[in-house]
């Protein structure tokens, strides 16, 4: 079933996850795309303000991505989305984090210029498995009314 604009009413949505971060995809992440030494090297790591070997922001935000994927956007009639209102990085991604993905529905409207589609804002906050929050963001997503609806 396509999941469309009806089917995202304010509120919280659901969890994701657990999904597993091992020390090698954080490796191999930081020397592809954020090849900074506390994402790379754990003594230059543990000399850092993050206190020990870390995956990179835009890591967790790919991480976070998939697993909205495999949520629910992938079974949405979505049509993408204008941008990220918001990113924050809250605490270290770590090798080993099993990482839940909560999911909120912040704001759902209709367009007014194109009323055959809604405007769904999402809240996903990503926590290790003790519950701690690594990173928050905000993102509206377009996504199809149901056939009539408009």
């Amino acid at each position: 079933m396509t999941l469309t604009f009806e089917d995202f009413p304010p509120g919280r949505y659901g969890t994701f996850g657990p999904r597993h971060v091992t020390r090698d995809e954080i490796l191999a992440f930081a020397a592809e795309f954020d090849p900074q030494p506390m994402h790379l090297d754990e003594e230059a790591a543990s000399k850092s303000m993050l206190r020990g070997l870390s995956g990179s922001g835009w890591h967790l935000c790919s991480l976070m991505m998939r697993m909205m994927a495999d949520g629910f956007i992938a079974r949405a009639a979505s049509l993408g989305s204008p941008g990220v209102d918001e990113v924050r990085w809250l605490s270290p991604l770590r090798p080993g984090d099993d990482l839940t993905l909560d999911v909120d529905v912040v704001e759902a409207r209709t367009s007014k210029s194109r009323p055959n589609l809604g405007i769904v804002k999402f809240k996903c906050t990503a926590r290790n498995a003790k519950g701690e929050a690594l990173c928050e963001m905000t993102s509206p997503i377009l996504i199809e009314r149901r056939a009539g609806a408009a």
